[in-house]
C-alpha cells in the first residue's frame, strides 16, 4: 500500500489538526477541513487563535488549502480525523463530534481510502463505533474497500519545545499493510521516530493511560497538599526533600484541567464500567482533582476570614483563567470552579489573564475578564495560573493590587512565601 501520492484531508483544525496540516502541507497537497467557518477564514488570513502557529508557518505550508466544503474532500485518499472528544455533564464520553466526522469521511471516501483517527477514545472505539458509521455512509467494507488507522495525538498546548516532529508517534492499522503504510506516512514528518503498536486497540489504550497516569500522580500530590496544609507543613518543602531520592517522581499539586488530563480518564472508566468493572483508583483520583478548584476558593476564603475580611461583598482578583500557563486554552479550566465557589460566597470576582480571549472568558466564567493589569485594589488575590507575565511581576507590583491586610493565595507558589498567605 503506497500512500505517498494521495491528497490528505485533515478533519478538524484545532490544537491537534493544525500542526498536522502544516507539517504535511509543507511536503504535499493537504485539505485542512473544519466546520467552523470563522476558524477557516482566520487561518486563511494567517491568524491562529490557538497560538500554535505563526502567520509565517501557515504561509510556508504551500500545499495546504483550508476549506469548509465537504465536496473538497472527495478528491482525498487519506483522511486524518482530529476532532475533540469531550465529556458531557455526567462525565460520560461525548462522541458527537467523532460520529459526525466519521459520517463526513464516509460520504467522501473512495475505494482504497485510508482513515486515521487521532482523537482520544476508549479502547475499541475506532473499530466498534467509527468503522460501522463509515461503512454505512460509504457502502464500503473495512479492510476491503477502505482501511483504518489510529495514531494518538500528543500535542501539549503552549509547549514550544515538545512539538509534533519531536515527539515519538504511535501508529497502528486495521491490517498489516495498513499499519506499515500509516507508519511510513507519519515517519515522513516525525523526526523523533514512530512506534508501531500491535493493534488499533493497543494504540487507543496507550493514549488514554498516558493522561490517566499523569492525572493520578497529580491527584496524589493534591491529596498530600491537603494533608500537609492541615499539618502546617509547606508542601513544596516536602517535595524538595523527597525529590532528593533518585526514583522519586517529580509531580506538583495544582488545578487539573484542559482537554486531556481532566477528560481522558473518563473514557477509560466508561469502557471499564461497560465491561462490568468499577475502577476505583482512577475515579478516586478524578474526584480529588475535580474538587481542587473549590478547595482553593475555600482556602482563600478561610484566610480572609482569619484576617477579619468579610468574604461577602469582598473584591477578589483571580490571576489566570487558562487551564495551564502560557496558553490561551480555556477548555475545562478548573479556575472556573474557583470563580464559581467565590461567587457562591457572594464575593465580587474579576479575572486577569493576558493570554485568553476576554469575551470568551467573561462568557465562560460569568465575571469581568481583563487582559491588562488592573488598577483597582482587592481584598484578596488568587494566583491560579503561572503565566510568564505573572512570574515577572515583582512583589511590589503584586502588592500594589491589594488593600491593606489583603490575602494573597498563590496556588503554584511562584512568589516568595513570606509575601503570600497560602499556597497548595
Amino acid at each position: 500500500m503506497d500512500l505517498s501520492k494521495h491528497t490528505i484531508a485533515i478533519i478538524g483544525l484545532g490544537y491537534v489538526g493544525l500542526p498536522l496540516a502544516l507539517a504535511f502541507g509543507a511536503k504535499r497537497r493537504v485539505i485542512g477541513f473544519d466546520v467552523n467557518g470563522r476558524r477557516v477564514a482566520a487561518l486563511r488570513r494567517g491568524e491562529d487563535a490557538t497560538l500554535e502557529a505563526t502567520a509565517e508557518e501557515i504561509s510556508a505550508a504551500q500545499g495546504l488549502e483550508f476549506s469548509t466544503d465537504q465536496e473538497d474532500l472527495k478528491n482525498c485518499g487519506i483522511f486524518i480525523v482530529t476532532v475533540p472528544t469531550p465529556i458531557d455533564r455526567a462525565k460520560r464520553p461525548d462522541l458527537g463530534p467523532l460520529i459526525s466526522a466519521s459520517r463526513i469521511v464516509g460520504q467522501a471516501i473512495k475505494p482504497g481510502g485510508v482513515i486515521i483517527f487521532e482523537s482520544t477514545v476508549y479502547p475499541g472505539c475506532t473499530e466498534e463505533i467509527c468503522a460501522p458509521i463509515i461503512e454505512k455512509a460509504s457502502g464500503l467494507k473495512l479492510n476491503e474497500g477502505f482501511f483504518l488507522g489510529y495514531s494518538p495525538e500528543r500535542i501539549n498546548p503552549g509547549d514550544k519545545e515538545h512539538r509534533l516532529s519531536s515527539i515519538v508517534k504511535i501508529t497502528s492499522g486495521s491490517n498489516n499493510d495498513a499499519a506499515e503504510a500509516i507508519d511510513a506516512l507519519y515517519a515522513s514528518i516525525v523526526s523523533a521516530g514512530t512506534h508501531k503498536a500491535a493493534s488499533i486497540a493497543v494504540a487507543e489504550a496507550a493514549k488514554v493511560i498516558e493522561n490517566t497516569q499523569r492525572d493520578l500522580n497529580i491527584a496524589l500530590m493534591n491529596e498530600l497538599a491537603i494533608i500537609f496544609g492541615r499539618l502546617g507543613i509547606d508542601t513544596s518543602d516536602v517535595l524538595k526533600a523527597a525529590g532528593t531520592k533518585w526514583n522519586f517522581l517529580r509531580f506538583s499539586p495544582g488545578l487539573v484541567g484542559g482537554h486531556c488530563v481532566g477528560v481522558d480518564p473518563f473514557y477509560l472508566t466508561h469502557k471499564a464500567q461497560e465491561l462490568g468493572y468499577h475502577p476505583e483508583v482512577i475515579l478516586a483520583g478524578r474526584r480529588i482533582n475535580d474538587g481542587m478548584g473549590q478547595h482553593v476558593a475555600d482556602q482563600a476564603a478561610r484566610l480572609m476570614m482569619k484576617k477579619s475580611i468579610p468574604v461577602v461583598g469582598s473584591k477578589v482578583l483571580i490571576m489566570g483563567a487558562a487551564f495551564k500557563e502560557n496558553c490561551p486554552d480555556l477548555r475545562n479550566s478548573k479556575v472556573a470552579d474557583v470563580v464559581a465557589r467565590l461567587l457562591d460566597y457572594n464575593a465580587n470576582v474579576e479575572v486577569w489573564d493576558p493570554w485568553v480571549s476576554q469575551d470568551e472568558c467573561a462568557l465562560e466564567f460569568g465575571v469581568p475578564c481583563m487582559a491588562q493589569k488592573p488598577s483597582g485594589l482587592y481584598d484578596g488575590i488568587v494566583v491560579a495560573v503561572a503565566h510568564n507575565e505573572f512570574r515577572k511581576l515583582s512583589v511590589a507590583d503584586l502588592c500594589s493590587l491589594t488593600k491593606e491586610n489583603a490575602v494573597i493565595y498563590d496556588v503554584k507558589g511562584i512568589y516568595p512565601r513570606e509575601h503570600t498567605d497560602g499556597r497548595l
